[in-house]
């Protein structure tokens, strides 16, 4: 991650996190009641808390570790609540640094409505992080995303995010996922399907740690040399279209599979039909790019 302007793009081109694992917030109404403080750590077990606070402040997410200690959380505080802080120790959880491509610590990122925004590593003047928040929070308004929490609890200090329990074999693969366990999280989530095939959230999550665990150990720079190398091999094809998805580039995931579809034979299809689909439960119906490539995908079954 390197240091970016904030922009429309950025928030738009992001896979909702909060897609991972756990189900969304209702939707309608108010935004419920948040206790604790602008400051609180978070980690792979406990970040749906920090995604559902993004729907009523912005959170910036700082990544620290390795002899590095937080530094955000006097200024965030000077906000009055209208900016919150997660802190998140990268050699502890694995899950939240592969989410955000964390590379090296300190790393620094927004979660705006469930949707992460990059912004910097390293660390900045004083002058240009309070820049930096200020257009954090231009972006959260534009988005709907203006509200407020308390500073403190009322012991004064920061509390964990308090989260509804989810449903059997949800819990399980849940915690397999934040274990780095994707194998068992992949049969919770089948055996979850198994029992109810209507299950829509067993599907996504099956879809998303299905994407976790192809990735897993890769690198990058090599599957992209290798798709580049050979545009017409379609394994190669299939995992650079997986970072593309895990990057937020859904676009470039649907155009690059989708331009293949028509040459290949007919078992090559039902595999790229198979991905795509699962890409359409990750990012979810409603999303416009699932829209465009599903119009597309029918167009060129029938």
């Amino acid at each position: 991650m390197t240091n970016a302007p904030l922009g429309g793009a950025n928030l738009r081109g992001a896979v909702d996190l909060s897609s991972l694992v756990r189900p969304p917030a209702p939707a309608g109404g108010a935004p419920a009641a948040v206790s604790g403080g602008v400051v609180r750590a978070a980690s792979d077990a406990t970040f749906t808390g920090i995604l559902d606070l993004s729907a009523t402040v912005p959170v910036i997410v700082e990544f620290y570790g390795q002899g590095i200690e937080p530094a955000l959380g006097g200024l965030v505080a000077q906000y009055g609540g209208r900016i919150a802080l997660a802190t998140i120790d990268a050699t502890a959880n694995p899950q939240l640094v592969q989410a955000f491509q964390v590379q090296q610590v300190p790393t620094v990122a927004a979660v705006v409505a469930g949707r992460p925004i990059q912004l910097f590593t390293g660390m900045l003047p004083e002058a240009e992080l309070r820049d930096v928040m200020e257009q954090v929070l231009q972006l959260a308004a534009q988005n709907g995303v203006q509200g407020s929490i308390p500073v403190s609890d009322d012991s004064g200090e920061p509390a964990e995010p308090v989260e509804e329990p989810l449903p059997p074999h949800h819990q399980e693969a849940y915690d397999a996922i934040a274990a780095g366990d994707f194998a068992t999280a992949i049969k919770e989530y089948e055996t979850a399907i198994a029992q109810n095939p209507r299950d829509q959230l067993a599907v996504a999550g099956l879809a998303q740690v299905s994407l976790l665990a192809r990735l897993e150990g890769t690198d990058a720079a090599a599957l992209r040399s290798a798709a580049a190398s050979a545009p017409d091999d379609l394994p190669a094809q299939l995992a650079v279209a997986d970072l593309d998805v895990s990057g937020g580039h859904l676009d470039d995931a649907f155009g690059r599979l989708l331009d293949l579809f028509p040459a290949l034979d007919a078992a090559a299809k039902n595999t790229v039909r198979t991905r795509v689909l699962e890409y359409f439960e990750i990012a979810g119906a409603e999303d416009p790019r699932v829209i465009a490539a599903r119009r597309r995908l029918t167009g060129l079954l029938y």
